[in-house]
């Protein structure tokens, strides 16, 4: 489940980058791209795993699968609050430094 949490992340964020591929005011290539490294760890991850266990890893227990969903679903909201500290150093829309920086 984490792999496909995070699969599913990477795709939704790779579509949204391609639509807005011209000008990526965003950062939403960077968000991209931290999903797909965390999909390609999970891939790793499910590879070493399946060494292990052999065909029982197709058929995980129902708690195991809710446990995995949660940690995948961490992983996304990890990848979307380091994404959000990124636009808040880079400000591309110069928001947080109008808001700093506004004379009263």
């Amino acid at each position: 489940m984490t792999l496909l949490t995070s699969v599913f992340a990477a795709i939704i964020c790779t579509i949204l980058w391609y639509k807005k591929a011209p000008k990526s005011e965003m950062k939403l290539g960077t968000l991209s791209l931290m999903f797909w490294g965390a999909s390609l760890m999970w891939f790793v991850d499910a590879i070493f795993e399946y060494a292990e266990l052999g065909v029982l890893y197709f058929s995980p227990a129902p708690a195991d699968m809710l446990n995995d969903f949660f940690l995948g679903l961490s992983v996304v909201a990890f990848g979307l609050i380091l994404w959000l500290i990124i636009l808040m150093i880079k400000d591309p829309k110069g928001v947080v430094k109008g808001v700093l920086f506004r004379k009263q």
